[in-house]
């Protein structure tokens, strides 16, 4: 078992931020003060600094001259361009994995089945993320595994408004199951649909 890797001040207050963005905590807009969140956390401003730094590279905190910190909203436009843009490349890695399961995407599935009542939505956001990453990286290709990166983090903040839409996380574990075993059945049309349907269903709420 590999040994634990120190956490410094900077990780933890981005790890705690974090969490509280995608739980929907921190709503879209609301400005994010250094002296009021070195206050809260008890930190020098510089730390604080640094936190923000890591997630606004991060794409989930966005930063302009002369204002605070805020998280950027992901409108019903910015979410129809975004799946317009993920449409082909989740079609893709649906046609390269056709036949196959990828157990570390089964497993992030299991992940979100078993969390218990009430878990804080950062965590169903997370193992979304290494969900699909999983199939993503299943591929072997570094290009498409950079060109997800680059929508990665208006994808979760996607997943992270998508939270009013699953008043009952089993939906969501139900979709998602489906794209799976629709990928895995091999079938052409089968995959095709199970990509569309993921797609439409899971974001269909929150489009114009």
């Amino acid at each position: 078992m590999p040994p634990l890797r120190p956490v410094s001040a900077v990780e933890a207050l981005a790890a705690a931020l974090r969490e509280r963005i995608l739980s929907g905590e921190i709503v879209p807009g609301a400005p994010l003060p250094e002296q009021d969140l070195a206050a809260a956390y008890g930190v020098a401003r510089p730390t604080v600094r640094e936190a923000i730094a890591t997630l606004v590279h991060e794409g989930i905190l966005r930063r302009e001259r002369n204002r605070s910190a805020y998280v950027p909203e992901v409108t019903a436009e910015d979410l129809a361009d975004l799946l317009y843009a993920r449409r082909p490349l989740d079609h893709a890695v649906a046609a390269a994995l056709s036949g196959r399961r990828v157990p570390e995407a089964d497993a992030a599935l299991d992940r979100i089945a078993a969390l218990p009542a009430g878990a804080p939505w950062s965590e169903i956001v997370r193992e979304h993320d290494l969900l699909h990453d999983a199939l993503v990286a299943a591929v072997g290709s570094p290009r498409l595994v950079r060109l997800y990166a680059a929508l990665a983090a208006e994808t979760r903040l996607g997943v992270a408004q998508l939270q009013a839409s699953y008043p009952d996380r089993d939906v969501l574990v139900t979709q998602h199951r489906a794209l799976l075993d629709g990928i895995a059945s091999g079938d052409p049309d089968a995959v095709r649909q199970a990509v569309d349907a993921h797609i439409e269903l899971g974001w269909h709420d929150l489009l114009p």
